[in-house]
């Protein structure tokens, strides 16, 4: 009886000191990286949008301000970033048609994203590319903006963004339904 009152103490030991073992081992691969709270996108479908790990930031909307996730890969060569902006509003058609009113010369129908959405003529100045989508949901209405300043970046070409804007305004405009 003491024989074995002994070896199960001796197999609790074993456990004990495996333990904390195991829980440093475990703590010590967890990425150091704040939560990205992103209600539209997480930051892996951003990351791969943009090309590459990408980081975001969310920031909660006020009455006066829509809320906003800003996800930004920085390189040796420059930036590429992704904001999405969404806004609960009274007069969401209004709203939309004074977004398209900024939405340079020829703005375009984007079919089947939400209940309306326009893709917005891309601005290459400052040495910077971009590119931009309206839209909206019920009474949300959101942007979606791509910009790189990647010099002749060979990633985010204007025919890349085009097609990365519509993904991610059928992501965002999904999770707002």
């Amino acid at each position: 009886m003491a024989a074995s009152n002994s070896l199960r103490d001796w197999s609790a030991m074993r456990r004990l000191v495996w333990l904390p073992l195991l829980v440093g081992m475990f703590m010590a691969v967890r990425p150091a990286r704040a939560a990205n709270n992103c209600p539209w996108m997480s930051e892996t479908t951003a990351s791969s949008l943009l090309g590459g790990d990408a980081t975001g930031v969310y920031v909660a909307g006020t009455e006066r301000q829509p809320a906003s996730c800003t996800f930004t890969q920085a390189m040796s060569q420059g930036e590429r970033s992704l904001q999405i902006t969404v806004q609960v509003v009274g007069d969401p058609q209004a709203r939309l048609a004074q977004a398209e009113l900024t939405c340079g010369t020829e703005p375009a129908p984007m079919h089947a994203i939400g209940n309306e959405a326009i893709f917005c003529t891309g601005d290459e100045s400052q040495g910077q590319r971009s590119e931009r989508a309206v839209g909206r949901v019920r009474d949300q209405v959101f942007a979606i903006t791509f910009v790189t300043s990647v010099k002749d970046d060979s990633v985010l070409t204007r025919e890349a963004l085009k097609a990365r804007i519509y993904t991610a305004s059928e992501q965002v405009a999904g999770n707002l339904f």
